[in-house]
């Protein structure tokens, strides 16, 4: 209803600003929401005199009606898997358009083209349909009245695309053909038409769900003040998260997804960093990172708003200036515990590392000089948590300064190609503990992508939460297409982690012009699957050097760090390796074996196995390549002390040192240690929710 527009949005209008601008403020590291402008007299004096047209649609009569037996059904599915696969466009010849529903499903009728044979091309995004013999990539079927044809296409990308969250028409196709769907609102739930970025946290036994802009169908402008809605989780009721989410909206009296962040003064207001802590009062609240904004880029405040559980709205609890906390994006919060001490830590955006946390609990988080950053005292000096107080003699106007100091840590932030050892700028994601690979994984998206500048997605893991991030495999890809903000939900995780899912925005905004905007499924989230055993996502672990009691190095991978309690013997990390658990066929076993050397005993690295007893260390490439190494691969050498017998090993071939010599042949060839990989936090641990 044009009723329902106000006069913020007449500004708008009237300005000529586009809803469009305001999508991506925070993909670009700004937070957004409601924008507002001033109004003239000549703007109010338009408005009042804009007439205001109702045309009511009138229902298609047509001799089939609603039939769905009038439709041709077309199903892609994943040759992998037999899964239907959403967001496959079917292209004619005539250039007629189709994309496929969830269920992987187009409705086909277009008069003139029933009962005939039509050739449909078939793209999308990281998968692909083989060639026919002049090089189409298509199909010709029979399009029949209430017939139906499989397709099946070959999955590029490692993840596998379930279903769209959000948005009109998430199963239109199947509801047309008379497909069973699983969800209760299969086509339009709230009105809600796109949404932009989710952020999630359990709350009262239920997960909370949270979006910036949404769209509706009745007017190009919907709401900038945040949308929410809860769901049953999958252990309590809910739907399995491989089959979808049944969301329920908060609404507006007419029907259309309201705000729950709203504000009494003007302008766009967005929240991150959605977590719950206990008050004073020891009452469980959920509470987030909120930024007000006049415009585009342009803060007016930031704070923390807590959510009110009888207006259903968050509200604010501290108010700021423009510079409050040390990172202003905070992301998607996790929770550890550091002996016996609970924290959240925050995955801070743009780019993403893990460097700020602050003690869970509430008068803690309502203080900005009580959270905590990962940073180096002094120049030259390891990194550690430093209190932001400490930094800014608790006086809030150097806030600032602090703030500009950390982003210049932080801009050389990088991950790197495991096959290339490219380097990779992590823009946005999030990062979680995976109790399957017992380590933190990391999903993010690409800056400056190949195929898109921010649609290509990644997976990472490190030993704790703040690192050592170095390397990472491509797991899904969009052509001239955005993904942005993924956000992995560990509380969907199956078979004990091995099977996790994530969602991010799919939206043609920074990657494609609006000319190739997706119907239905542009500016939406979409849900993908990955499954952690997946032999391409094997990835280098660092291997340690450690000094022993006698002052001897050694050498461990994580486990037997963990067991041995031996972090505070880490020197550094000598270069990344394949754990023993994930050996594939190309790669060679390298062991560990104490040798005598004068009064001491001393490491020495081998291919050959000691005894039938002893495990391999870790695995590398053999030594010698027929190909031009990559980047990332470096030959390990061995150097002998030509009096002591001790033994030593880098990967420079050029180290020379007095007494020293080197083997000339290789022992095998390992993955470099990235210069910015050694940031380590071993003292924290998970926090498992049950």
């Amino acid at each position: 209803m044009y009723s329902e527009i106000n006069a913020n949005q007449i500004a708008d209008i009237f300005y000529k600003r586009r809803f469009t601008l305001t999508k991506g403020c925070a993909v670009l590291g700004i937070p957004y929401g409601m924008h507002t402008l001033p109004i003239s007299l000549s703007a109010l004096f338009f408005v009042l005199l804009w007439p205001v047209v109702t045309v009511a649609a009138k229902r298609e009569s047509t001799s089939d009606g609603n039939r769905t037996d009038k439709y041709f059904k077309i199903q892609a599915v994943d040759r992998q898997t037999g899964r239907g696969v959403p967001l496959v466009q079917l292209r004619t010849t005539s250039k007629i358009q189709y994309y496929t529903d969830s269920n992987g499903i187009v409705a086909f009728y277009e008069p003139g083209l029933m009962d005939t044979d039509v050739f449909f091309f078939v793209e999308s995004h990281g998968y692909e349909f083989p060639k026919d013999g002049f090089g189409f990539r298509g199909t010709r079927l029979r399009t029949t009245r209430g017939g139906r044809a499989v397709i099946q296409i070959d999955r590029l990308n490692i993840a596998e695309r379930l279903y769209r969250v959000t948005g009109q028409g998430i199963y239109r196709d199947s509801v047309l053909t008379g497909h069973p769907v699983p969800l209760k609102h299969p086509v339009l739930n709230a009105q809600v038409a796109g949404q932009d970025s989710v952020y999630t946290c359990i709350y009262q036994d239920r997960l909370f769900w949270m979006w910036g802009d949404t769209g509706r169908p009745s007017y190009p402008l919907g709401h900038f003040a945040m949308a929410g809605a809860f769901s049953d989780l999958p252990n309590r009721g809910g739907l399995n998260p491989a089959i979808g989410v049944d969301l329920e909206y908060f609404e507006d009296k007419n029907g259309f997804s309201r705000p729950v962040a709203p504000l009494k003064e003007p302008g766009l207001v967005w929240l991150d960093g959605l977590l719950t802590v206990k008050d004073n009062q020891g009452k469980d609240r959920m509470i987030a990172h909120f930024a007000r904004l006049k415009d585009l880029g342009n803060v007016l405040e930031r704070g923390l708003m807590v959510f009110n559980d009888a207006t259903q709205t968050f509200e604010p609890v501290v108010r700021s200036g423009v510079e409050f906390l040390p990172y202003a994006e905070v992301g998607h919060p996790f929770r550890i515990d550091v002996e016996g001490r609970e924290y959240y830590y925050f995955p801070t955006q743009f780019p993403l590392s893990v460097r700020m946390r602050v003690r869970a609990k509430w008068d803690y988080l309502i203080d900005p000089n009580r959270y905590e950053v990962l940073t180096a005292p002094k120049p030259g000096e390891p990194c550690r948590w430093i209190r932001a107080g400490e930094l800014t003699g608790d006086n809030a106007l150097q806030m600032p300064s602090l703030i500009e100091a950390l982003k210049g840590e932080k801009k050389e932030t990088h991950l790197y190609d495991v096959v290339s050892g490219k380097k990779i700028t992590p823009h946005g994601g999030s990062v979680y503990f995976n109790a399957y690979r017992k380590r933190w994984v990391m999903i993010t998206v690409q800056q400056f992508g190949d195929s898109s500048f921010l649609g290509e997605v990644w997976y990472a893991e490190a030993d704790t939460p703040v690192g050592p991030w170095a390397y990472a495999r491509k797991i899904v890809t969009h052509d001239k297409y955005s993904f942005y903000n993924p956000a992995h939900h560990p509380y969907f995780d199956q078979d004990g982690g091995r099977v996790l899912f994530f969602e991010g925005t799919y939206s043609h905004t920074f990657s494609g012009p609006e000319e190739t905007a997706t119907p239905r499924y542009d500016y939406n989230q979409i849900m993908y699957r990955l499954t952690l055993d997946d032999p391409r996502l094997v990835l280098p672990v660092p291997v340690y050097q450690v000094k022993d009691d006698q002052a001897e190095r050694d050498y461990t991978l994580l486990d037997s760090l963990e067991k041995s309690d031996a972090w505070d013997a880490v020197e550094s990390i000598l270069f990344f390796a394949i754990e023993p658990e994930r050996t594939t066929d190309d790669l060679i076993p390298i062991y560990a074996q104490k040798t005598p050397a004068g009064n001491r005993q001393t490491v020495r690295l081998t291919t050959e196995r000691p005894d039938t007893t002893t495990t391999a260390l870790f695995y590398g490439l053999p030594p010698k390549n027929q190909k031009k190494a990559p980047d990332p691969f470096l030959p390990l050498y061995e150097y002998r002390h030509i009096e002591t017998n001790q033994y030593r090993y880098s990967t420079d071939p050029a180290s020379r040192q007095n007494g020293w010599i080197r083997k000339g042949t290789p022992l095998c060839r390992v993955w470099k240690a990235p210069p910015d990989s050694f940031l380590l936090d071993p003292e924290a641990k998970p926090v498992i929710a049950h």
